[in-house]
């Protein structure tokens, strides 16, 4: 018979850091077919998501679209941002193979073997690039079900180096393309506030750019656990690029949460905590 392990004598730091040690990610665990998860990836009951309730309207985001009246588009941008908080955007300046490239990039790591991306596993974030499972493994309550690849781009530029070799491109072409629309986005959200239009720029808003791409590998037990948590964004703004499979990406709308329909070529924007 094999042991029973109980409350009392369940060891959640020893099972965490025999997990981060091995390097393997959520996407390992998945590789060398595990049936039952971990025991620390495991939510309780009132984290996870019910069931949609029934007969009622689908709610969704704004979907705006940025070639429109501009005094249109400032008023849509303002109410969305001081309301929702969310709101998708179309006909921008990043162009759809930028967001096609940086995507299919990231895929690719990764969906590379263990072994490969065994060498980029740390959680040393003064390098510049680090790819984990969980930032907060060790602080948070429960674990969640995903590999993360974290390059800080600015103001101190990475270590290339630290950073897959097939995602390099890909993620300074992006970077580039989006330093570009988060100044007109500001300038945008300066002329709803009744600023002048420099102003976010001004305060240094575009500075510290990070970019974290999530992995959420097939899970063998979803009804134990969760991709992401619920939470709000630390910072000014976050560009959010979803691949097109819907119902991944949820934002909370008064009491009830709507999926945010994955449009092609749309790019979501989150107003962060800090503006």
């Amino acid at each position: 018979m094999a042991p029973v392990t109980t409350e009392h004598d369940y060891d959640r730091l020893k099972e965490v850091k025999q997990f981060d040690e091995s390097k393997i990610g959520v996407k390992g665990l998945v590789d060398f077919g595990v049936t039952a998860i971990p025991r620390f990836f495991h939510h309780p009951p009132e984290n996870l998501p019910g069931p949609k309730p029934k007969n009622r309207p689908q709610l969704t985001i704004p979907v705006i679209d940025l070639s429109g009246d501009r005094s249109a588009v400032v008023e849509e941008v303002r109410r969305s941002s001081s309301t929702l908080g969310f709101f998708q955007i179309v006909n921008h300046s990043v162009p759809t193979t930028v967001i096609d490239s940086v995507v299919s990039s990231m895929n690719n790591f990764f969906e590379q073997s263990t072994e490969f991306k065994m060498q980029f596993y740390h959680r040393e974030a003064g390098k510049g690039a680090a790819y984990s499972t969980n930032f907060d493994l060790y602080q948070s309550k429960a674990a969640s079900w995903r590999d993360t690849l974290q390059v800080r781009v600015s103001p101190v530029e990475p270590d290339w180096e630290a950073v897959p070799e097939m995602c390099r491109a890909a993620l300074a072409e992006w970077d580039k393309a989006v330093v570009g629309l988060g100044e007109e986005l500001m300038s945008i959200l300066c002329e709803g506030l009744g600023i002048k239009s420099e102003k976010l720029k001004e305060l240094s808003c575009l500075e510290g750019r990070v970019n974290a791409s999530h992995y959420y590998p097939r899970c063998p037990q979803p009804e134990l656990t969760v991709g992401l948590t619920s939470h709000t964004d630390p910072g000014v703004l976050t560009m959010v690029v979803q691949n097109e499979v819907g119902g991944l990406l949820q934002v909370k709308c008064g009491d009830e949460w709507a999926d945010v329909e994955a449009v092609p070529g749309a790019i979501v924007i989150n107003i962060g905590d800090l503006l």
